[in-house]
């Protein structure tokens, strides 16, 4: 299998992880507060693989350096900024026009990497990045209320995520995949730690009835292993392998899979304008993977005739 394929697989798994665990986060922070769940879950995910590190793959830490270190800070900040107005931002607004507005980073990536990365986009990418986004407004649009300071805010969370994925790729192939996601992910939990400290009753959220409920206990333990640690390390492992704007497209599944995980547990309903919207999603990535026909000029083909006479 080639990597392109084998990486395009792997982030759409680590899309499924990511959407089939909404419900638990939701839960989750019903009883903790947002940035302590966000705080212990990065702190986790983080603790299991400086673990790895240490057992497995001492020989990285040679590889340390200063320039690795904020490079997976600065990376882990945008992560961290969007975690955080994406969380602040369902305050104020609602999930839908929360979850359509995340998504349009599957717009600002690709313009992202016209901009800061000098990418050129296929016109195959193009039209499928145009697709996902009526996707995502037929998905999540079951309001119309009015603009507010949460949508903002979660712009400016698809503005970060989106900046994440590029600054990821730029990044992957130069220092160390497991260094590099450590440094992430204890960025993120230092931050959000410092944010509850600021925003909110943390000495309530780390109560032990709230930590070792079963919702939080379980929620904790599977987006910690399996949505965080397992997740980003894929995610820093494979992008080097795809373009941005693949991935962007990517994880454009995730409100469909978050949809679809909300049917079957929480017993969300579905409408028809739900279900096309996660159908042009899907359409979207699948466009984008088609090849390019090549339109060879009449000098062309007559060349190539003269070859196999």
């Amino acid at each position: 299998m080639k990597k392109t394929n084998l990486a395009d697989i792997t982030l759409l798994l680590v899309t499924i992880v990511w959407g089939s665990t909404f419900v638990l986060v939701q839960n989750a922070i019903s009883s903790l507060r947002p940035f302590s769940f966000n705080g212990i879950r990065f702190f986790i995910a983080a603790v299991i693989l400086i673990l790895w590190l240490v057992f497995f793959e001492r020989k990285q830490l040679r590889l340390l350096t200063k320039k690795l270190v904020f490079t997976g800070m600065f990376i882990g900040f945008w992560l961290f900024l969007g975690y955080a107005t994406q969380t602040v931002g369902l305050l104020y607004t609602t999930s839908s026009k929360a979850g359509f507005i995340t998504g349009l980073s599957v717009v600002l990536v690709p313009l992202f990497s016209m901009i800061l990365l000098k990418q050129t986009l296929s016109k195959n990418a193009i039209f499928g990045v145009v697709i996902a986004t009526f996707g995502l407004f037929f998905l999540t649009a079951t309001d119309i209320s009015g603009f507010n300071i949460g949508d903002v805010l979660v712009f400016v969370c698809a503005i970060s995520f989106a900046l994440h994925i590029i600054f990821t790729g730029k990044f992957t192939d130069k220092f160390p995949t497991l260094l590099l996601t450590i440094i992430q992910l204890t960025t993120v939990s230092l931050l959000s730690m410092i944010s509850s400290l600021l925003f909110e009753n943390w000495r309530a959220s780390f109560h032990s009835n709230v930590l070792f409920s079963i919702n939080v206990y379980m929620a904790l333990f599977i987006t910690s292993v399996f949505a965080t640690a397992l997740a980003f390390l894929a995610q820093t492992n494979f992008q080097k392998f795809t373009t941005t704007t693949k991935v962007a497209l990517i994880f454009a599944m995730e409100p469909v899979f978050a949809a679809i995980t909300g049917f079957f547990w929480a017993h969300d309903r579905l409408t028809i304008t739900a279900i096309f919207g996660c159908i042009l999603i899907f359409l979207g990535m699948i466009f984008a993977e088609l090849p390019i026909k090549k339109i060879l000029s009449p000098q062309k083909i007559v060349q190539r005739q003269r070859k196999t006479s």
